[in-house]
This record gives structure tokens, C-alpha cells and sequence, in this order.
């Protein structure tokens, strides 16, 4: 018969699931690896059963340990609900909740909205993360995802909340030097700015070849808001999304809103999280806050 389980020893097995190494897991956890190592191994004598297979890229689930897999997770999600509705009455909703998004709208957007929620939730903590790339919640690399593209992954709650247009925008002395397109054919004649086109990790951000097909680009950045700055210095037009550009004082838009395209915006979230206290007010949150700003998000008017 199997020896009584520690739960704190399945947090080790569910790192290690996640990460596949074990310096990341134990990163993670706040140990050495040989601790990620020892308590794994710990489970494996508990239960009598072989968990990883050790690989040339790291450890990988066997069959075992992939029928393991959910009821950790289930597991794990019980006990972050416990800590939630035992916190001290009165206290509201509170702990950490880790937002995930692209760098323009995790800068430029999200940054501006979320210190709302933390005064109607002043236990809460949100830790907004970017990345060029979309991040993994099977991994709980975050809790929160936002992006323009679905996520993928087992167990995931993903739904469209929301979008956001992009319109051309220039500095004012750029369009006093080179004339202000009255057409979208005028576009042949002007300079513009993009993205580094090898380093795109998600193809729908080039979405200047939305309203260009063969751009003359001068000035190319993996950030938005460098791409923004450049503009603002006279590079060239630059595209961007409604909340970058209408609420950059340095810029100006150009053929709005003849010349435009569109984004959606999904959130996904684990399924075994979504129901805990502080995730589930944090998807409220940006659900509602995306509702109202929807007009500013779609045509670019004033908030």
C-alpha cells in the first residue's frame, strides 16, 4: 500500500511536469535543483511508480505520470481555493494574479487599466508580463492571457473579449516635410516604419502589409513603442493600434479612418484556476473594462 501522500512533494512533480528541466522548476519553486530532484524522486517511491522518463532535452511524463497529471492539477487548484476563502474576513480579494500579454498592449493599454482594479481590490497584487511570444498557462508561466491570437493548450478557457483597430499615424513635422497622403495610393510615396521582420514571432502582428502591400520601410524595431518614437521623430507613418497612437501626443492620424485594420483580443485562463476568487475578478475586470472601452478600441475616439 502506497505510504500517505505530502501535497508540498506533488507541487515538485507538477514544476517539474511543466518545465521538463529541472533548473527551471526549481526557479520556480524557490530551491536548488537537487531539491526538484530528491522530492521527485520521494513521489516516485511513495507510489511505487516510475513518473519522468529522463530525455536528451530534460524529463518527460511517462504514462504514469501523465495519469497523475490532472488530479495534481485538481489538487493544486483545490488548495489555491481553500487559501483564498480562508483569507481573514473582510479582507476581500486578495494574493497574486500574473497578466500575460504582448508588449504594445501590456504597455500601452493594459498598464493604464489595471491600477483600477487594484483599488477596488487592494489585497490583490498583478504582476503584468510581456513577451514577443505568447506564454504558456499549462506551464503557469502566467494565470491571465491576453493576445490577438487563441492560445493553445489542454484545459484551457479561451474566449474573444474584445478587438482593437490600427490606424497610420505621423509626427507633424514629418507630413510638413513630405506632404500628407489625401489617398490611400498616396501610400506608394512615403516612408514607413514596421517590425524586424526575422525576429516576428507571431505572423499577425506584421499587420502593416494589412494596409500596404510593399511598404518602402526606413526604420524597423521588435517594440512598438520604439516604432512609435521613431515616428515621432520623423521616420516615417507608422501603424498602430487605436490606444497607442490616439493617446501619443507626438503623433497624428493619417487617412483615418479610411485606412484601418483590426485585431481581435482573447483571453484564455486554466480551466482548474478559473473559478479561484482573485482570477476569477481579474477575467471580470478586463472583460468589462475591454466592454467599455470598445468604441475607443474599434474607431480611435476619444476616451
Amino acid at each position: 500500500m502506497p505510504r500517505q501522500l505530502d501535497w508540498s512533494t506533488l507541487l515538485f512533480f507538477l514544476e517539474l511536469a511543466r518545465q521538463g528541466r529541472l533548473a527551471p522548476a526549481a526557479r520556480r519553486l524557490r530551491v536548488d535543483h537537487t531539491t526538484v530532484s530528491r522530492r521527485v524522486a520521494e513521489l516516485e517511491k511513495a507510489l511505487d511508480l516510475k513518473l519522468f522518463d529522463r530525455t536528451a532535452d530534460g524529463f518527460a511524463l511517462t504514462e504514469a505520470g501523465r495519469t497523475l497529471m490532472p488530479h495534481a492539477e485538481a489538487m493544486e487548484a483545490q488548495v489555491l481555493a481553500i487559501a483564498d476563502h480562508c483569507a481573514a474576513p473582510g479582507a476581500g480579494v486578495s494574493g497574486r494574479v500574473r497578466v500575460a500579454s504582448m508588449e504594445g498592449i501590456a504597455a500601452q493599454y493594459l498598464a493604464r487599466r489595471l491600477p483600477r482594479l487594484v483599488e477596488r481590490h487592494p489585497g490583490l497584487t498583478v504582476e503584468l508580463v510581456t513577451s514577443p511570444a505568447l506564454f504558456n498557462l499549462t506551464k503557469r508561466e502566467a494565470d491571465i492571457s491576453l493576445s490577438f491570437v487563441p492560445m493553445r493548450g489542454p484545459k484551457l478557457e479561451i474566449r474573444r473579449i474584445g478587438g482593437f483597430a490600427l490606424f497610420l499615424y505621423a509626427s507633424p513635422a514629418y507630413l510638413a516635410a513630405h506632404g500628407t497622403p489625401e489617398a490611400p495610393e498616396d501610400l506608394a510615396h512615403h516612408r514607413f516604419v514596421d517590425y524586424v521582420e526575422d525576429l516576428v514571432q507571431i505572423p499577425e502582428v506584421h499587420w502593416l502589409l494589412d494596409v500596404v502591400s510593399s511598404p518602402q520601410v526606413c526604420f524597423r524595431s521588435s517594440s512598438m513603442y520604439a516604432q512609435a518614437t521613431a515616428a515621432a521623430n520623423g521616420a516615417g507613418l507608422v501603424l498602430l493600434p487605436s490606444f497607442a497612437g490616439e493617446t501619443d501626443p507626438r503623433l497624428v492620424p493619417v487617412l483615418k479612418p479610411h485606412v484601418r485594420t483590426e485585431r481581435p483580443v482573447y483571453l484564455a485562463v486554466h480551466e482548474d484556476l478559473a473559478w479561484v476568487p482573485r482570477l476569477r475578478e481579474t477575467v471580470r475586470f478586463l472583460e468589462e473594462t475591454l466592454a467599455s472601452d470598445h468604441r475607443f478600441l474599434l474607431e480611435g475616439a476619444e476616451e
